[in-house]
């Protein structure tokens, strides 16, 4: 069965379900979160995309991302495809979201309304070869610095986030450990 996304409007609100794939050749704005675990040096956990995904394959991005289901709470989505993909669950808190739209070049729309959540973990994910190719634990600074010198190795909406949430980032980094 073809997994649905959750369509919502402007303020979060449910306005009806559509087929995942329909909704990204359509561009329409649906529910999805983002998942960032960081451990105790400060460094936070990316994945390498499988190869054979639809989008973005082989591209580096957060620790995991996908859609809520349907009567499904951000924080129970975040963890049920952290073990999807990571292998593992941790305690997770929403810290902000926001809309964002990233075009991609096999015609699909990202247009989600992402909800931003953050855990911490301190050792090795067991990946799902199906969703995961790869991953590393990376500073912050780095993880910047890369992007603005391999832009091209990281997905769009890790990009935007991680711009976007920099500061929000390195202070949740910052107060994790004081």
């Amino acid at each position: 069965m073809e997994e649905k996304v959750i369509l919502v409007d402007e303020n979060d609100q449910q306005i009806g379900l559509m087929p995942k794939m329909e909704a990204h050749e359509k561009a329409l704005l649906h529910r999805a979160f983002s998942v960032f675990v960081m451990n105790s040096k400060g460094e936070i956990m990316l994945q390498q995309r499988a190869a054979h995904k639809y989008h973005t394959p082989n591209l580096w991005t957060n620790t995991c991302c996908s859609h809520q289901r349907e009567g499904e709470s951000n924080l129970e989505a975040g963890k049920r495809r952290l073990m999807e993909e990571m292998g593992f669950v941790t305690e997770l808190k929403e810290v902000l979201s926001f809309v964002y739209r990233a075009p991609f070049d096999n015609g699909l729309t990202e247009h989600e309304y992402d909800h931003v959540m953050i855990g911490y973990f301190e050792d090795e994910p067991n990946i799902n070869p199906e969703e995961v190719q790869s991953w590393k634990w990376m500073r912050p600074e780095a993880i910047k610095e890369d992007i603005a010198n391999n832009p091209s190795s990281y997905t769009a909406w890790f990009k935007i986030i991680f711009e976007k949430f920099y500061d929000h980032l390195m202070l949740e980094l910052h107060e994790s450990k004081g």
